[in-house]
């Protein structure tokens, strides 16, 4: 199985009035996760949205966090897929802080939606082999 790995520095708009990483750009580092999974299997938002009539949506997102992150810190994003369906998936998410500790966990579902029907949208058999590469 396969990982996205991406880097996140802290700067000061990320911190909140406690003086640690607000809980909302966590949810930010997600969506730049899930963006590029999606890239990674090939499926870029744009193109899945033109050009395949997919609308990548979100049903839920769940986080937990154990330590804070602080200003001036790095953070290390792992993502991957614990689940696969034929129209969800759910996406996992670790955040690790400069001393290789974990920060927070956490995942999303996902769901493929037809943009002209607004419907659950099944992922053809190119995009599952695409995907099962990220596969836990």
């Amino acid at each position: 199985m396969e990982k996205i790995i991406f880097h996140q520095h802290i700067y000061t708009y990320h911190i909140d009035f406690a003086g640690h990483v607000s809980n909302i750009i966590y949810i930010q580092w997600m969506e730049i996760g899930r963006l590029k999974l999606l890239e990674a299997t090939g499926m870029p938002v744009a193109d899945v949205m033109k050009k395949g009539g997919i609308l990548p949506s979100l049903a839920e997102t769940t986080i937990r966090y154990r330590k804070q992150l602080f200003l001036g810190d790095r953070v290390r994003i792992e993502v991957w897929l614990s689940r696969l369906k034929h129209v969800s998936a759910v996406i996992e998410f670790r955040f690790y802080n400069s001393k290789d500790e974990l920060t927070a966990s956490g995942s999303q579902t996902g769901l493929f939606i037809d943009t002209s029907t607004h419907k659950p949208h099944r992922i053809d058999k190119e995009q599952r082999t695409a995907f099962s590469a990220y596969l836990e």
